[in-house]
């Protein structure tokens, strides 16, 4: 939706939209605007940006997401179970919760059926006991807090990055250079297509840092095995970083060209290897590894996996 201003109003940004905008609160407004669903002149803008004549500010609205999960009858990998949490090996392909286009089949959906609604609700009747995601096509370890104690803190956990470790294993069409690195950017959204994530330039976005080391090469192939550590958690983070290194995660649908792919593997060549933190109650430090998916052994069979 694009929207011309015709003359100067003084008014705040979101002030203004409120007015153009009737089935909008002024606070769902301003959230949008704070997650670049909205420019203003194709840049992004702060909800306290003062409208004047000419700009042209486009919104684009994100799907919907239902109100309420309904318990499912779903198989469920479950790596570890107390009282307090569950750390889950979600498989490619399932949707962390409902949204529009996914409205059941989540992984929310399982948990509210194998928990029996005794789940953390701070995050949203949508997204009860969610406390971190991993794409649909991304595999791996998720934690999930079954307490709002445990919610608290590993939701303060994953935004502090002090007592949380999230070790990945991707697969990438091109070979990363160097073969070990830090890649430090800002990922906000693209500002084309506002579906995707992608590098840009600071003040926009926010900071996000990915350490990654090659741990085995195809020659033959052009392809690598590439171990990522997570400093931040952004949106896309490794898939955008990887991206923007020349050397996209093959099997994205996103970020990827698939006529330049060099190998089939009917997946997201991306899973969530190995995952500790603090565990919320008793402190200790816990630690998961999710089992290699199948579709990565002709790369980790000659790999020197870090134990």
């Amino acid at each position: 939706m694009e929207i011309h201003v015709e003359e100067t109003t003084g008014e705040r940004l979101d002030a203004f939209l409120a007015t153009q905008l009737a089935d909008l609160s002024r606070s769902r407004i301003q959230t949008l605007i704070r997650e670049q669903f909205i420019l203003v002149n194709g840049n992004p803008a702060k909800p306290r940006d003062t409208v004047r004549a000419g700009d042209s500010i486009s919104v684009a609205l994100p799907e919907a997401v239902p109100d309420i999960a309904q318990p499912q009858d779903i198989p469920l990998d479950v790596l570890y179970e107390d009282d307090d949490l569950l750390v889950i090996h979600k498989q490619t392909g399932m949707v962390v919760h409902p949204a529009a286009g996914n409205p059941d089949g989540t992984l929310v959906n399982a948990l509210l059926h194998h928990c029996h609604g005794q789940l953390s609700g701070i995050g949203g009747v949508e997204r009860p006991g969610i406390v971190h995601r991993l794409d649909k096509d991304t595999s791996g370890c998720l934690v999930v807090a079954k307490t709002d104690a445990a919610h608290q803190s590993l939701t303060g956990q994953f935004a502090e990055r002090t007592t949380m470790e999230k070790l990945y294993l991707a697969v990438t069409q091109g070979i990363p250079t160097p073969e070990r690195d830090t890649i430090f950017t800002h990922i906000g959204r693209h500002p084309v297509n506002r579906q995707k994530m992608a590098v840009v330039n600071p003040p926009g976005g926010k900071p996000a840092i990915t350490d990654y080391e090659i741990l085995h090469t195809d020659l033959e192939t052009r392809t690598a095995l590439v171990l990522c550590h997570l400093h931040t958690g952004r949106t896309h983070q490794i898939r955008v970083h990887l991206h923007h290194k020349g050397s996209p995660i093959v099997g994205d649908p996103i970020y990827a060209k698939k006529a330049k792919s060099t190998v089939k593997t009917g997946r997201l060549m991306l899973h969530a290897w190995k995952l500790s933190f603090a565990h919320p109650i008793s402190g200790e430090t816990v630690r998961f590894e999710a089992p290699i998916p199948p579709e990565f052994t002709p790369w980790t069979q000659n790999a020197n996996l870090p134990t």
